[in-house]
């Protein structure tokens, strides 16, 4: 049964599993550890651990029956399929010196997860590669998954890291399983049905070194009964530092395996159990062994918050790609105003912007008496006309409204709006382009929404310049300047859903996503700065910018699958509107993250710094990113031209 109910939560970490011996009795396996024990999977074993190929055949001349756990009949397709991880054998190693062990670990592997196909299992764990060196497992593995149906595999991958800085990956001792994981991943070219389930420690990396993996393909977490610590009355607890990162699994649906023999006396557990699982008899009275250990991880899920409402909206959403819009090229349609009209947060900004403005503009004495001019340029279907007739009564200033609006369809709307409130004396409604429109008289105050997830990306700066001859010499834009930022990110899902379309087109389109199972590296950087209004000599939109990231030391490597990027807009003096992490707007829903990907990803090792470049290209009729990094490797110029994604104007 799932560990608990936690609002808004609908993710696979609700589940928890357990490792089990091999036993040949599979319709007992189940019954005792999820009827019985209240697990909901079980990672067991597929074949008698006492089998060699080798031997088998020497034996008995002929290939005899496969010593499997049992028939694909003992179970129903179903309870295999849902309730079963194979597991494959531990001993198999695919890179040993010894020829006989390397051939009979090969076929085995291949026997193994030949009849876990068969029998429809959801996923296999792979055993942790012997040493440094995999790459005959590697190769082996990437065989099968090129012919492979749907099933997962999990490499099993200590979660170790020492602290020594001066790691050498060449070195005989393992200084941090990471390079493991990327070894075998990189041979197997980032094969998206490849996966890691990290066998958790009872000594943890350092908080950045463990932030590397919610950007991989980790699927599950075995947590040994070592792990656990003992409270005051005697039951399984986990130190801060392991609960923070359980907390962190639950929140990127990895689920959790537990493993091992109990290490805690407590009463009603019969220690016997725990050694022979095969005692039918087991009453009311005994519990499962590791019970007490489900029990606290089970605490520790539901003891966490429920997930907000907002993240609840943007649960379908999460490291979904999506392009960005092209709204100059397009008009919108209805639900995608409706959406971005629902973002009550962004309009208290806009708001309190225009009543700060207002009040600059007309001082007190003069409010009954002067006319502010104000034209919302992109007017939509009116959110931003009613904030700013809304902040014109809180001021009580006199506004005068022209509603500029390209898209025949929104116009309709606007009519209808205008009417229904009554503002038909104050809400003059233009339908035309804002670059085009000749204005009978010139703003005070100048207003738009034209702000995409990078700042510019959805033409701001080329749709003020155009509209800034409507706006008074000592006029206010409201926003006044926004900053893109970038910072390089770890995101191995979204890296292989744009791999997924086998060209490069993909890997050179900037895409919108709400970023979650991503690891962020290094803090934001500004990239580019607009200024509205534009009062510079050089009205030349294109840009060019060299940034220079670190990676903090005891991360360890990193593999960088793009970058992350956002924005920070001031609309007008202090107040701002953003989603750049360190300065977002809480509560606000209209831009998601955009994301850069690489054709090839980056390793990234300590010490080692990474150098991107970025440029905004502009054209009489498009405008188009491209971007390249040139340390620690070089990697090709992504989006020459504008070949692959731009942006029309």
């Amino acid at each position: 049964m799932p560990l608990g109910e936690r609002a808004g939560d609908k993710s696979e970490s609700r589940y928890c599993g357990v490792e089990t011996q091999f036993n040949d009795d599979m319709p007992h396996v189940l019954a005792f550890n999820l009827s019985h024990g209240s697990f909901d999977f079980v990672v067991a074993p597929l074949m008698d651990p006492a089998y060699r190929p080798s031997l088998m055949q020497k034996e008995s001349g002929v290939s005899g029956v496969l010593p499997f756990a049992g028939s694909d009949l003992v179970l129903s397709p179903s309870q295999w399929s849902s309730h079963v991880v194979g597991k494959i054998s531990t001993w198999i190693d695919l890179d040993s010196e010894d020829e006989i062990l390397r051939v009979d670990s090969e076929i085995t592997l291949k026997q193994e997860i030949a009849w876990a196909s068969h029998l429809s299992l959801q996923a296999c764990l792979l055993p942790a590669p012997k040493g440094n060196s995999c790459a005959n497992y590697a190769r082996c593995v990437n065989q099968i998954l090129h012919g492979l149906n749907s099933m997962q595999l999990w490499l099993r991958i200590p979660l170790v890291k020492t602290d020594n800085d001066t790691m050498d990956v060449n070195s005989s001792n393992l200084d941090d399983s990471w390079e493991i994981w990327n070894s075998f991943r990189l041979l197997c070219e980032h094969h998206s049905q490849l996966s890691v389930a990290l066998d958790v420690l009872n000594s943890l990396p350092s908080a950045n070194s463990l932030g590397r993996w919610f950007g991989e393909s980790v699927r599950a977490a075995i947590i040994s009964t070592d792990c656990f610590l003992t409270n005051a009355r005697g039951y399984p607890c986990l130190s801060k530092r392991h609960q923070k990162l359980v907390s962190g699994f639950f929140n990127h649906s990895i689920q959790i395996v537990l493993s091992g023999e109990p290490v805690h006396s407590l009463p009603r557990i019969n220690s016997d159990l725990a050694a022979n699982n095969n005692d039918n008899n087991v009453d009311g009275v005994q519990k499962h062994p590791l019970r007490p250990y489900l029990d606290y991880v089970g605490y520790l899920y539901q003891r966490m918050d429920p997930l907000p409402e907002q993240e609840r909206f943007e649960l379908g959403y999460r490291d979904f790609l999506q392009s960005p819009l092209q709204p100059l090229m397009d008009n919108l349609e209805a639900q995608t105003y409706e959406t971005f009209e629902k973002d009550t947060m962004k309009y208290i900004q806009y708001q309190r912007a225009i009543c700060k403005a207002l009040q600059d503009r007309v001082p007190d004495d003069k409010a009954s008496s002067v006319t502010t001019v104000l034209m919302v340029v992109g007017a939509g279907r009116g959110p931003l006309v009613r904030a700013s007739l809304q902040a014109a009564e809180e001021t009580g200033r006199k506004l005068k409204v022209y509603a500029v609006e390209k898209n025949p369809n929104a116009v309709v709307t606007l009519h209808s709006l205008v009417k229904l409130e009554g503002w038909e004396n104050i809400v003059s409604i233009i339908s035309s382009d804002m670059r085009y429109w000749d204005a009978p008289e010139k703003a005070d105050i100048l207003v738009s929404e034209l702000l995409g997830s990078f700042g510019d990306n959805e033409l701001s700066p080329e749709c003020l310049d155009g509209a800034q001859r409507l706006l008074k010499d000592d006029g206010i834009s409201i926003p006044s300047s926004y900053t893109s930022f970038i910072q390089p990110v770890t995101a191995s899902k979204l890296y292989n859903d744009v791999k997924s379309h086998n060209d490069v087109a993909h890997f050179e389109t900037a895409y919108v996503a709400k970023l979650h199972n991503i690891a962020r590296l290094a803090p934001p950087q500004p990239v580019f700065t607009f200024i509205h209004p534009n009062r510079s000599t050089d009205k030349s939109n294109n840009r060019y910018t060299k940034l220079q990231f670190g990676v903090s030391s005891d991360t360890g490597s990193a593999m960088i699958h793009g970058f992350a990027g956002y924005f920070d807009a001031v609309l007008y003096k202090e107040v701002h509107l953003g989603i750049e992490p360190s300065t977002s707007t809480p509560n606000m829903f209209s831009w998601f993250p955009i994301f850069f990907p690489l054709r090839t990803p980056i390793s990234l090792h300590p010490g080692s710094s990474l150098e991107v470049h970025f440029w905004r290209c502009c054209r009489p009729s498009k405008v188009w990113y491209e971007w390249s990094v040139t340390s620690p490797s070089s990697s090709p110029i992504h989006n020459t031209n504008g070949r692959s994604y731009w942006v029309g104007l």
